[in-house]
């Protein structure tokens, strides 16, 4: 089911660009903040249904042009190196975020990813609805979790709420790499 979202959330976006729409504009025709269209869009929540077919509408969009099924089947997953989905994240600059998998699941998901911090890059602190996994597979990073900096390292692993505000920066020399899991409520 998880997965089916996130197509959603991509296939929203693509179709606001391809009518060359702004977030604001979309927030103004639809009534709902351009916070949280942002939010859907770059994959941090998932939407309601009365906010998905404001937004449908808006764009105009038919349910029949969303594609609704999950390519997550059988007993097991392999992703092969290279086989990930790099995603486009407004919010985050100079983060490169290349999504691997999504479990489909009624009641709880998980959504993982390798993301790239390159140097001088800085993501100020939002929130998710989703507990955080980060593992450092290369590089440093800091994390800033309520107002405080945490540095993370080669070999490092920070688990944390999502809903508590958290920040991004690399200020060192060299790109970092981490494995970042999200488990969805």
């Amino acid at each position: 089911m998880d997965d089916i979202l996130i197509n959603i959330g991509r296939q929203l976006k693509l179709a606001r660009q391809k009518r060359e729409l702004t977030l604001q504009q979309v927030a103004k025709r639809t009534g709902v903040s351009a916070g949280l269209i942002s939010k859907i869009e770059n994959l941090r929540t998932t939407p309601s249904l009365p906010v998905l077919l404001k937004i449908m509408q808006t764009l105009n969009i038919d349910l029949s042009e969303l594609d609704l099924a999950s390519n997550v089947k059988g007993d097991f997953v392999v992703i092969k190196n290279g086989m990930g989905t790099k995603e486009e994240r407004e919010d985050s600059i100079n983060l490169e975020y290349t999504h691997l998998l999504s479990t489909p699941s009624t009641d709880k998901s998980l959504r993982v990813y390798i993301v790239r911090v390159t140097t001088g890059a800085y993501r100020k602190p939002i929130s998710t609805n989703a507990n955080e996994l980060i593992y450092v597979l290369s590089g440093k990073v800091n994390y800033l979790l309520k107002k405080e900096k945490v540095l993370l390292e080669k070999g490092d692993l920070l688990f944390f709420d999502g809903s508590i505000p958290h920040g991004v920066s690399n200020e060192f020399s060299e790109e970092a790499i981490m494995l970042k899991i999200y488990f969805l409520h």
